[in-house]
């Protein structure tokens, strides 16, 4: 199975991103940066959400009905016409149930270190979390996971299953951001500086933005 950073880089991932950028008005590079960096934190948000029987029970119940793939069948319709406002309104509700209070921190630090606003961030976002969802719903069918075991795994092997230390690092860390923006420098920090920069999975393209 192939991980979320693996997505991204294939035919349906551009399209993803193309759409996304078309939608919100904003640079593909820049877009492909906002989802590079922000769907791993949203999945590991996801993670722990379901760690929990009852964050598992809800993530099971939405990738059953709302969210079951389909999404991912009509992406030329989706971006067509310009994306319909029901699709950010869930995509905000996403983002709510998923992030909390850590959303407005979130957004800041993805949008210092990809060079957007941290408004335009939330634009995106919006937009990708339920073609996120549709992602993991369609993996969930095609794998029959009907357990809070089996959805934990779903997650974390579409994480990478990585255990490196940069990489879960970053992504507690940015997950512990409080709203006020503090945490930016300590997630810069720990990428500044070439010495550890891993050359592959989710760490070297992590890497590589914050690197920059």
């Amino acid at each position: 199975m192939a991980g979320i950073l693996d997505l991204l880089n294939s035919d349906l991932g551009k399209q993803i991103v193309s759409g996304v950028a078309g939608s919100t008005g904003n640079d593909s590079n820049k877009t492909n940066s906002v989802l590079t960096m922000a769907l791993p934190v949203l999945m590991k948000a996801m993670e722990r959400n379901a760690a929990t029987p009852e964050g598992a029970q809800g993530l099971q119940r939405a990738l059953e009905t709302k969210h079951d793939g389909s999404i991912l069948e009509n992406l030329g319709g989706l971006f067509g016409g310009g994306v319909d406002e029901s699709v950010k309104q869930d995509g905000a509700g996403i983002l709510r149930h998923v992030l909390g209070a850590k959303q407005q921190g979130v957004e800041q630090v993805i949008g210092q270190k990809s060079g957007l606003d941290a408004g335009s961030v939330a634009n995106i976002l919006k937009v990708a979390a339920p073609i996120l969802m549709g992602v993991l719903g369609k993996e969930k069918k095609q794998q029959n996971i009907s357990d809070s075991n089996g959805l934990g795994s779903l997650l974390g092997n579409m994480l990478g299953g990585s255990s490196a230390a940069n990489e879960q690092s970053f992504l507690e860390k940015i997950l512990d951001a409080d709203g006020d923006g503090s945490v930016v420098d300590d997630v810069a920090g720990m990428f500044l500086g070439g010495s550890n920069k891993k050359s592959g999975g989710l760490g070297g393209l992590l890497g590589g933005l914050f690197g920059k």
